[in-house]
């Protein structure tokens, strides 16, 4: 069973809750002012004499009376809302609706079951009506709806279907990807919700999510403090999953979370990533993915980090506890690395820079046949490092190690021909950066050699004599 977040963080939540939520509060409470003529929709035949009287009374009742309303017959009480959802057009009404029914869920959670019970009865979807709002125009309508979506979702007794699940994050994941608006922290806090659930947490995965959280963390700093504290408190949660927390660096989500921890001013934002850290270090039964986050935090300066963060006196007590412990593990893991270990973790990171392996001939004369593991996971990377890189440092390193590669593997050559590496490599021979073009051209130089040799031993088997083939220079 997966573990489950510290209660202070669940506390924390929920107060961060009440910020995040703060402009759909704010108009929620403008809604709460309208006053919605009833009768006119009855006049109208919009509505029936049942669905007036109830509405009449509920939008009039104090807390205990509504809760009276709604003992004395709850399907009655889902019915009406949904019937009201479903006729009802125009905007100023519907955000009404939506606001006294999102009133009555936060006034009793356990509320919600009755829905699940009204739908199951009737062989209905209780999510449809909410998801068919969710493409309307008017954003508060949208957002109100997600969040009743949520509280369905997380508070039923019942978790929700994948096939529902899947499009209701894929929605939220989708909203995070919109430029930056005041709603962003209302689908943060609906994913906050989300993955309070481990189940829903496995199929966020499966989505694609913590790539998109990535990317939004990419930008911190135009995002405010407050996503950011919302966004790494979905990876915090997501990282109590042992299967899971080992796919969390697959998207270079460390080097994202240490530039935040060394640029932020906010004690809450650090210690949340502290803890994203820690669960990095600590929950993955995989020791060789521990071994790769260490490295990957040491890389990414963390160690320094946290000499600078253990100078400075903080209030919460479990924060303390993190840095002390986190610093522990990482200098414990530093002296149990092998230069291979380095080398794989920066590979996997994408951040390749002149590290001393790659200038070193005994790392590649002991190492260069490794990089045949794992159904050639390294040179994979390096490839598409060389694909897709824009980075000039990044792209000199690679053609390198390609080059160092076949020379102290000549049978990797026709592998590397075949992952595409020879023509990547030739292409950069004419690349703006003189360092690009200096590794490029001695790589290039090294696939040649290799080929001559390879044909000079064929030729003299043969009993022929090898006529010098030359070597080909930009």
């Amino acid at each position: 069973m997966a573990s489950q977040p510290r209660m202070g963080d669940i506390q924390d939540l929920e107060k961060g809750a009440r910020v995040a939520t703060n402009i759909l509060q704010q108009r929620a409470n403008d809604v709460r002012a309208n006053v919605v003529n009833w009768k006119s929709y009855l006049q109208g035949q919009m509505i029936s004499n049942e669905v007036f009287n109830f509405i009449s009374n509920f939008d009039n009742a104090k807390p205990e009376e509504r809760s009276n309303l709604i003992n004395a017959n709850p399907m009655q009480f889902v019915g009406i809302f949904r019937n009201l959802i479903d006729k009802i057009a125009k905007d100023q009404t519907l955000q009404y609706i939506l606001t006294m029914l999102d009133d009555s869920l936060q006034e009793d959670p356990s509320r919600v079951d009755i829905f699940k019970e009204y739908a199951k009865k009737r062989k209905e979807s209780v999510w449809q009506p909410f998801f068919h709002l969710l493409d309307r125009s008017d954003m508060f309508i949208v957002h109100q709806s997600s969040c009743i979506v949520a509280k369905i979702a997380c508070w039923s007794k019942e978790l929700m279907e994948k096939k529902s699940l899947q499009s209701y994050l894929i929605w939220l994941k989708e909203r995070l990807k919109e430029p930056v608006n005041e709603y962003h922290s209302t689908v943060a806090r609906c994913l906050q919700m989300m993955l309070r659930v481990d189940a829903y947490r496995v199929v966020f995965v499966d989505v694609d999510g913590i790539s998109v959280i990535t990317s939004v963390l990419l930008g911190h700093e135009k995002i405010g403090f407050q996503i950011v504290y919302q966004l790494c408190f979905c990876l915090w949660c997501l990282s109590f999953n042992s299967a899971l927390v080992e796919k969390m660096n697959k998207m270079n989500l460390i080097p994202v979370l240490a530039d935040i921890v060394s640029s932020t001013q906010r004690e809450k934002v650090t210690r949340i990533i502290l803890a994203v850290f820690r669960n990095m270090l600590e929950k993955p039964e995989d020791r060789t993915v521990i071994t790769e986050y260490a490295l990957s935090m040491v890389r990414c300066k963390v160690v320094k980090q946290l000499e600078l963060l253990e100078a400075r006196k903080w209030e919460d007590p479990d924060l303390e506890e993190d840095i002390k412990w986190i610093s522990t593990r990482l200098e414990s893991s530093v002296q149990d690395l092998s230069s291979f270990d380095e080398y794989v973790s920066e590979v996997r990171s994408g951040n390749l820079e002149w590290s001393p392996v790659h200038r070193t001939d005994r790392f590649w004369r002991e190492n260069a046949s490794r990089l045949n593991d794992k159904n050639y996971e390294l040179l994979k990377i390096l490839v598409r490092l060389l694909e897709t890189s824009r980075d000039p440092l990044v792209l000199a390193v690679a053609a390198h190690d390609i080059g160092e590669y076949v020379r102290h593997y000549p049978r990797g050559k026709h592998l590397i021909e075949q992952l595409g590496a020879k023509q990547l490599v030739m292409q950069y021979l004419t690349h703006t950066d003189p360092n690009v073009r200096y590794e490029a051209l001695l790589a290039v130089q090294k696939l040649m050699v290799h080929n001559w040799e390879y044909l000079g031993k064929k030729l003299t088997d043969d009993g022929q004599q090898p006529r010098s083939l030359g070597l080909v220079s930009s």
